[in-house]
């Protein structure tokens, strides 16, 4: 047995939020908002170093469709 509360109820698209923090009220948590421990996206890349571009690797059957052109 779980207890949840109602956060929100949509009823146009038949959905309803729930929660499984009864100590919080329910006007306090923002939708859309991100966890504290998740890392702001930037463009940049960890190292500060350009990533170099790959060739892409062939799939087998990328591999036999190529035979098949031949």
């Amino acid at each position: 047995v779980v207890k949840v509360k109602v956060l929100e109820v949509d009823v146009p698209r038949k959905r309803i939020a729930l929660t499984m923090r009864l100590n919080d009220s329910a006007g306090a948590e923002k939708r859309g908002r991100q966890p504290e421990n998740a890392a702001p996206r930037s463009g940049s890349l960890k190292n500060g170093k350009p990533q170099r571009e790959r060739a892409p690797q062939n799939s087998a059957m990328a591999d036999a469709l190529a035979k098949l052109k031949k």
